[in-house]
């Protein structure tokens, strides 16, 4: 089945949806749990004081912590999901909604925790992590510990928590005028027909193979945000500031520090990331000057880079194709990991098809104590089948996790998160690589594997070298003043895509639609994920059995590590320049094939 045309939900097939009773019964024991949580809350706010009586306060705090946690999770998960389905029913609307103020007061519950333990005297917080009534809870202990220098007093901890809602002032800002007030008009597609560009639609206007669609998009859109620099320039450098305030009065050298020092990377791993890619960017100038020889350019345009350089192939794929590329690709992980993804394409673990009213996009989600859910907007392209393979490679990181781990160390870091959805895709591209037959098929695949790279290493790599100039110019106390960012962001589009490239004045604003710009430091994990997914991928297919069996102690990991030592497991060390060189390697090696291919026609 594929559905080319939204239908209502009661009218989509039952086997296409995902079966939410595996995770909450119905919505009557959906309220149970909503109230059992609301009950609890009195409970941990009791503790409050409490916490130099001994490890066995300690002990039982975590345990009430966790009780309530995983109850409010699997609530929460169970009426977010239901929302998605159809966003305009009601009662999920209602339901969402408190269970986000349950979110507010249970998190206010627990606020008082990590400051009042880390008040204790030394030698008695000490004495909590040796104690081995808390084992099962040493490094969570340990973790809070390790932030000792970086916490205050308990009464500026409570002024900087209020402080939270205002210091998300630049970011709803940004986002309110991004994603409400900005107007961007009508463009004239390729049919003459005149339609309304939005944020959603850019992408897909600038894969026009009409090359007028893509210049008028590409100037209409920055034209308008170009009205905007001064406001969206203001609130960026005001997410600066912000950023510095925190990462100053916490005691860290830069702010950078600061978002690496909590997700457990060291600072060099961002460095080598930049300086890796920076003495590989030869690689993109060559892709460039193959892109303006293929597709006849006199000039190649920043508007002329999303064009697919084999626009005639075209292949839908059924979601049973889809499930069975997805089986044979993923056969050489093994009969286990085969075992979980027959499980989940078998037991309404997916929502498949979209219908009126349903989520966008796509995505992997669930709660612990349950097998994992996947949503899909299925349209049967070749993007579709990818978004299958990668959105359960997160279902399948999550259910190795979730049996592995207790709830405490389950979920797995921002870091890691990428990497097993895009090991998947990996090795999906490289079977189908492996298969294809048709010169002008395999042309198009190096070419969209290609544009994953340029997308995912290389672009976020540029963004990521943004961010630390725009981040330490403030902290040298040079004004970020909109001209200054555009100055900035024209230059790193001349130096990653090289002289075949014009780089167009427009090209300066792109910063201003950036959101990611407005969660510092963040960008970067993109780029180091799909690096060593890469790396794991080669590995896996070079190696077969006892690579597969490092990489499944890697999913099991949780977060029972820091991301680079779990990384380590499966034979991959991102704190070395080598998975990101060896993916640069692979990308050189991939753009040769397809000039060959492309140059001699196929």
């Amino acid at each position: 089945m594929n559905q080319n045309q939204p239908v209502k939900r009661s009218d989509v097939l039952t086997e296409n949806t995902w079966n939410l009773q595996d995770l909450c019964a119905s919505d009557e024991i959906f309220e149970q749990q909503r109230t059992k949580v609301q009950s609890l809350l009195p409970g941990l706010a009791a503790f409050q004081g409490r916490l130099s009586e001994g490890a066995d306060v300690v002990l039982e705090y975590l345990r009430r912590t966790e009780e309530a946690e995983q109850i409010f999770d699997t609530a929460f998960v169970y009426a977010n999901m239901h929302l998605h389905e159809d966003m305009n029913v009601t009662k999920y609307q209602g339901y969402v909604s408190q269970m986000q103020t349950l979110a507010t007061q249970l998190a206010a519950a627990e606020s008082f925790f990590e400051a009042e333990l880390l008040s204790l005297p030394e030698e008695q917080l000490n004495a909590y992590v040796k104690d081995e009534r808390l084992a099962s809870y040493r490094l969570l202990l340990e973790r809070i510990l390790r932030q000792k220098e970086h916490t205050l007093s308990e009464a500026e901890e409570a002024i900087l928590a209020k402080s939270c809602e205002m210091a998300s002032a630049a970011d709803d800002i940004f986002s309110m005028l991004n994603d409400a007030d900005l107007k961007f008009g009508e463009i004239v597609d390729a049919d003459g027909q005149p339609k309304e560009l939005t944020i959603e639609r850019f992408v897909s206007f600038m894969e026009s193979p009409d090359r007028r669609v893509r210049k008028d998009t590409f100037e209409r859109l920055y034209a308008i945000y170009g009205q905007f620099k001064n406001t969206i320039g203001a609130a960026y450098a005001a997410n600066i500031k912000k950023a510095r305030f925190y990462s100053e009065v916490r005691r860290f050298s830069s702010t950078l520090e600061q978002c690496l020092t909590v997700n457990e990377i060291p600072l060099a791993v961002y460095d080598q990331l930049i300086e890796t890619v920076r003495e590989n960017l030869p690689s993109m100038h060559k892709y460039i000057t193959l892109r303006k020889k293929a597709m006849q350019l006199e000039e190649h345009h920043l508007y002329d880079n999303y064009v697919p350089l084999v626009p005639d192939y075209q292949k839908k794929f059924s979601f049973e194709e889809a499930k069975e590329l997805a089986r044979k690709a993923l056969a050489v992980m093994g009969e286990d990991y085969l075992r979980r993804l027959e499980e989940g394409f078998s037991n309404r673990w997916i929502d498949v098809y979209e219908n009126i009213g349903k989520c966008s996009g796509a995505y992997s989600w669930g709660a612990y104590g349950t097998h994992p859910y996947v949503l899909l907007n299925y349209q049967g392209n070749l993007d579709d089948v990818f978004t299958l393979v990668h959105e359960m490679g997160h279902a399948l990181h999550s259910m190795y996790s979730n049996e592995t781990q207790p709830y405490t160390y389950a979920g797995y870091r921002i870091f890691v998160a990428e990497v097993a959805s895009t090991c998947n895709e990996a090795l999906l591209m490289r079977y189908m690589l492996s298969q294809s037959k048709d010169k002008q098929e395999r042309a198009y695949l190096i070419n969209h594997f290609i544009d994953q790279f340029k997308g995912t290493l290389y672009r976020q790599t540029m963004f990521a070298e943004f961010e630390k100039t725009a981040h330490g110019l403030y902290a040298e106390g040079e004004a970020l003043t909109p001209e200054r960012l555009c100055d900035i962001y024209r230059q790193l589009n001349a130096d990653y895509f090289g002289t075949d490239m014009v780089i167009d004045e427009e090209i300066a604003l792109e910063w201003m639609r950036i959101p990611h710009f407005y969660s510092e430091f963040y960008v970067y994990q993109y780029a180091t994920g799909f690096s060593a997914a890469i790396a794991l991928s080669n590995r896996i297919l070079k190696e077969g059995a006892p690579a597969v069996a490092d990489y499944i102690r890697f999913l099991r990991g949780g977060c029972s590590a820091t991301p680079i030592e779990l990384l380590k497991l499966a034979g991959v060390d991102m704190t070395s320049p080598q998975p990101v060189q060896d993916a640069l390697t692979l990308f050189r090696e991939l753009i040769d094939e397809l000039e060959e291919l492309l140059l001699h026609e196929y």
